[in-house]
């Protein structure tokens, strides 16, 4: 633990973002520097709560309470605020191979379980996390450790996001020789073109970790579209065993009057086009692809990828933009039926709200909202949606629950530029198809959990691909545990945690 009397001493205080109209006008990340003094005090609100759920990494009510990697949270924040800054990044290596990833893009589960939270402000883990892995770069730390020897096999790893990187980097530790393949022109799967710059920054953080991962022996393999540019019978022959971890890329569609006009995009095509713009020439040639300068931007669809429309919507200089979600409004403190350590579904305004609001005056987003149809103009392009409110009830027929139009409440608002960002479906079948791999009633791989093994012989699955859309702490989990499932299936054991 941290200071025994700490949580009593100093209350929660996060790294802030930097100021939202300041932060607009750029691409950077929105954080603002960090202190360390700051952050070991915070790492002093560690208590010694006796049974830390923080890292227990369990599902409690279909959502994950604590660390899915188990991340040693206790440890390490003990090591902060002692000072002990390397050995607390030695400890959090353990089961985190991307801690700079989760430390910026991970929701925090274990904040959400952390005992503190169940009286007061929980401790800051994700961003003790960040400072810790943060600073192990800036003090050169982290040199290339590439294995001392090799094993003579070969492993294809299909796939650069989080799963497939913390896989890679597992198995190239064990002394296999790993081979990473990409379909994008860039490294890094959601992790690159996913995520916006101002979460993740792609140059100075994921870039950085895909050259140390070079460095250890890994070999990429860039705009290989595996089963389609790239002969996965050969890859296969070529290799001793393989790993799929290609995501759950396909977008859920809006199939409603009006999808097919121009201005209508799924969302992942907004954020990658826009990525792709950024490090391609920082903007100074063209603008992007899709451009929501001086449009009236509507999203349709909440969580992350919601949010992250929001903010680049802002960043290119948008007339408006507002976000419909057709849930309800979350409460602003636990339910009676969510209790701790349940992850808290409350209310929360993200930097992409907290900037709309400074800019536009109000929250973007409108709840308990479907979308009814799309109106176009004389030039087939979008102009405007209209929208019905819902109440969520039970169907007569079904006997579920679900949302019902609320009569009279038909309206139409302004729409130049549609972002649909509703979620993922699955996996695509084309690889999935060719190799003859089955899959589960969500068109999921089918690898067992712990297993991760499909039912062709030397070919296992992770993250996205096998569970399903998820978070990019639950990709390193099943990273990890693939790599480890790989190397006991080419050596008869494994020492892979």
């Amino acid at each position: 633990m941290g200071k025994p009397t700490g949580f009593l001493e100093y209350q929660r205080q996060p790294i802030p973002n930097r100021p939202p109209l300041e932060r607009v006008k750029d691409w950077k990340e929105v954080h603002a520097d960090r202190n360390d003094d700051d952050v070991s005090t915070q790492a002093a609100r560690c208590m010694d709560c006796g049974t830390p759920y923080c890292h227990t990494g369990i599902n409690i009510g279909g959502v994950a309470s604590g660390c899915p990697i188990n991340n040693l949270v206790p440890e390490w924040n003990d090591l902060v605020y002692n000072g002990r800054w390397e050995e607390a990044l030695g400890r959090l290596r353990k089961t985190n191979n991307f801690p700079e990833f989760t430390g910026r893009v991970c929701p925090a589960p274990c904040e959400g379980s952390c005992v503190l939270g169940v009286i007061e402000p929980q401790v800051t883990i994700k961003n003790i996390e960040c400072s810790i892995i943060d600073k192990g770069w800036e003090e050169g730390w982290l040199p290339p450790k590439p294995p001392e020897q090799r094993t003579g096999k070969k492993v294809a790893v299909i796939g650069s996001g989080p799963a497939g990187l913390s896989c890679a980097d597992q198995l190239n530790q064990a002394g296999h020789e790993v081979t990473v393949y990409e379909r994008a022109d860039r490294i890094g799967g959601l992790l690159m073109y996913g995520i916006p710059n101002m979460k993740l920054d792609k140059r100075k953080v994921v870039e950085r970790r895909v050259q140390l991962m070079r460095d250890e022996g890994i070999t990429f393999v860039t705009k290989a579209n595996i089963g389609v540019t790239h002969d996965i019978e050969y890859i296969r022959k070529e290799s001793d065993a393989v790993v799929l971890c290609c995501g759950a890329t396909q977008p859920r569609n809006l199939p409603i009057e009006g999808r097919d006009l121009d201005g209508v995009h799924f969302a992942m095509e907004f954020l990658t086009t826009n990525t792709r713009s950024l490090l391609d020439n920082d903007f100074d040639d063209t603008r992007p692809a899709i451009d929501a300068k001086g449009k009236h931007v509507v999203v349709i669809g909440g969580g992350d990828t919601g949010t992250d429309c929001v903010g680049t919507s802002l960043r290119h200089g948008c007339a408006s933009v507002v976000q419909l979600e057709i849930m309800a409004k979350p409460p602003g403190e636990r339910a009676p039926n969510n209790p701790w350590p349940e992850w808290p579904r409350t209310f929360k305004v993200d930097y992409g709200q907290e900037e709309a609001n400074e800019i536009q005056g109000d929250d973007p987003r409108e709840y308990l909202v479907t979308t009814k149809r799309m109106i176009g103009n004389a030039d087939g392009a979008v102009s405007e949606l209209e929208i019905s409110g819902v109440e969520w009830k039970h169907h007569e027929t079904t006997k579920r629950m679900g949302p019902q139009d609320v009569a009279g409440s038909q309206r139409t608002i302004k729409a130049d530029l549609v972002l649909l960002a509703m979620g993922f479906l699955g996996p695509e079948q084309t690889l999935v198809e060719k190799l003859g791999i089955k899959t589960d009633p969500r068109s999921n791989v089918a690898a067992p959990f712990e297993k991760f093994n499909t039912n062709v012989e030397g070919v296992f699955a992770a993250g996205d691909m096998r569970r399903g859309q998820s978070l990019v702490v639950w990709a390193i989990n099943e990273g990890r545990g693939a790599a480890r499932e790989c190397d006991r299936y080419l050596m008869n054991r494994t020492t892979l945690p």
